[in-house]
């Protein structure tokens, strides 16, 4: 037979954060109870037995004074006389005894009539000498509170002492009234105490779904952990739109200058857009907007009637990014598309020139386009030894062509292979040199009926900076709008999303650099001297320049 193993014991159930704070609340309550109860009875029993000490000193004292006593004590029958005496004026006061003596401590009377003439238990040496003394004796009567106090003649001489006393036991009766009145206090106070707690404790069991305080720790790691590593950026905000929690993804997409907690939204130093947007008490749901570095997505949900606000953001900086770089390929795919037809054009033209036998014609024809088109590109791919944006400008130059712009890059363009820094990505690039050319094509389109279109491009490195300028012969920049034009949502176009140029001064912040907007005067003649104005041949119309400039080392570029 195989022994069988018992079952393992049941998990010990874990009492409630509640459960524990009502027994610690029950706990606290009783000590508090007793030790008041206590206190209290210390206080009145010592007032009591003060109260005692008071009446025996006052019976005392007035026994003495009676003329009666003192002539009784010359008298030799002084029981006879202050026997009866002493015992009504003890039923009379409501002490325990009043006993008369003689100054060596022989009693005269006494509650026991079998204990006179023995000798009084205490002392009376203080009243021998013509003094009132009170002390806790234990006499024939058990422990007591006693008074002596000394009987004086005419001339002040002691002829006999009294003592009255009441009985601790008396005093302790006394007590037991308000003692028990005491001990119904402190039940009811008690009692009291522990609903209290009983019903705290049950609120916070319902508001802590009766978890321990181990589980609501685990809880709270779990929360400051699942808030910190998401990827996403979560931010509470109060009914005055006070930061009440910023998680690290809602801190790097908004990069306050501090603590974001405590702050209001116009304390973060955000666009005036996005911080509108977080003010508003309508929700929100998914808007673009753009910081200093970021283009983030945001989702705004109210909490409750006038509670506050949830606020979720999402980085899509790269997404955007990644949409620009899609635009410009669908728009040199067309280009290229548009291009093929074109080709397959002129390809019909020399093949029906040679058909009719002008053979020196076709050749002529075939060789002007291909030097025209080899004569643009040896002069971007010498120019620009950087292949991305040596791709991008001929792209850019095919898309011109399609759209009946002469796109020219100037003769001081000038980018050899290597200098650009690595933090410079190529989404960058295309983002800044993209972008640019779109809206200068765009412009010099819109302004064709005043001037022929034309943009004219400068990519070149100068005293350490990258340099993009475009320049372009639309109808330039209104100079009261130079402000907006690179704030998002302004734009010129029936159906634009004033984003582009937007993106393009985010890009040259992040990377430390900055963009600038000059005009086009008539007349510029070149285009790259160094200024912020120029043209690219004799144009007629005005038009708008748009320069960047990017830092080359770290240093410069103040990364932080």
């Amino acid at each position: 037979m195989h022994p069988t193993s018992s079952p393992p014991p049941p998990p010990r159930r874990r009492r409630s954060l509640a459960g524990r704070l009502l027994a610690v609340q029950v706990v606290i309550v009783a000590a508090v109870v007793a030790g008041g109860a206590v206190l209290a009875y210390l206080f009145t029993a010592q007032r009591a037995e003060d109260a005692a000490l008071r009446q025996a000193t006052a019976v005392a004292l007035a026994v003495a004074d009676t003329p009666t006593v003192r002539e009784a004590a010359a008298r030799p029958d002084h029981s006879t006389v202050l026997q009866p005496y002493a015992e009504q004026v003890r039923a009379d006061t409501g002490v325990d005894f009043v006993t008369v003596m003689d100054p060596d401590g022989t009693r005269w009377t006494h509650p026991d009539p079998a204990r006179i003439g023995r000798p009084f238990l205490g002392h009376t040496d203080q009243a021998r000498a013509g003094r009132t003394q009170h002390e806790t004796y234990t006499g024939t009567l058990g422990p007591s509170v006693r008074v002596v106090t000394p009987v004086l003649d005419g001339q002040h001489r002691v002829v006999a002492l009294v003592s009255a006393g009441i009985t601790v036991d008396n005093i302790t009766a006394r007590l037991r009234a308000p003692l028990l009145a005491l001990i119904g206090v402190a039940g009811g106070a008690l009692a009291l105490g522990a609903a209290a707690s009983y019903l705290l404790a049950a609120r916070l069991r319902r508001h802590t779904h009766g978890m321990d305080a181990e589980q609501l720790a685990h809880l709270y790691d779990y929360h400051q952990a699942t808030l910190h590593s998401v990827r996403e950026g979560l931010l509470l905000l109060d009914r005055e739109h006070r930061v009440l929690l910023c998680n690290d993804a809602a801190r790097g997409l908004l990069q306050p200058a501090g603590e974001a907690e405590g702050l209001t939204v116009r304390q973060l130093g955000l666009p005036e857009s996005l911080t509108r947007a977080l003010e508003s008490a309508e929700p929100v749901r998914d808007e673009v907007h753009l910081t200093a570095e970021h283009v983030v997505l945001l989702n705004t949900s109210p909490v409750g009637p006038g509670l506050g606000t949830v606020v979720t953001l999402r980085d899509h900086t790269e997404l955007q990014g990644l949409t620009g770089e899609l635009d410009n390929v669908k728009g040199i795919a067309a280009a290229l598309d548009a291009q093929a037809h074109e080709a397959a054009n002129r390809l019909h033209a020399v093949v029906s020139l040679i058909e009719l036998g002008r053979h020196r014609e076709a050749v002529e024809f075939a060789t002007a386009e291909l030097a025209l088109a080899q004569r643009l590109t040896d002069q971007v791919v010498g120019a620009v030894g950087e292949p991305v944006l040596a791709a991008l400008l001929l792209g850019k130059a095919a898309q011109a062509a399609e759209r009946g712009v002469d796109l020219h890059l100037t003769a001081d363009s000038r980018i050899d292979d290597g200098v650009l820094p690595d933090r410079l990505t190529p989404r960058d690039l295309v983002t800044l040199l993209g972008n640019l050319i779109d809206n200068a094509m765009d412009a010099a389109i819109e302004n064709a009926a005043h001037a022929a279109p034309e943009v004219h491009v400068t990519a070149r490195t100068d005293d350490g900076h990258l340099l993009l300028r475009v320049a372009d012969t639309g109808p330039g920049v209104d100079p009261a709008a130079a402000e907006d034009v690179f704030r998002r949502g302004w734009t010129t176009k029936q159906h634009g999303r004033g984003l582009g140029l937007a993106l393009v001064a985010q890009t040259a912040r992040r990377n430390g650099g900055d963009v600038r907007l000059g005009d086009v005067r008539p007349g510029d003649v070149r285009l790259g001297d160094g200024g912020d104005r120029g043209g690219g041949g004799d144009r007629g119309g005005g038009g708008a320049v748009l320069t960047v400039r990017l830092p080359l080392r770290r240093a410069e570029a103040g990364v932080r």
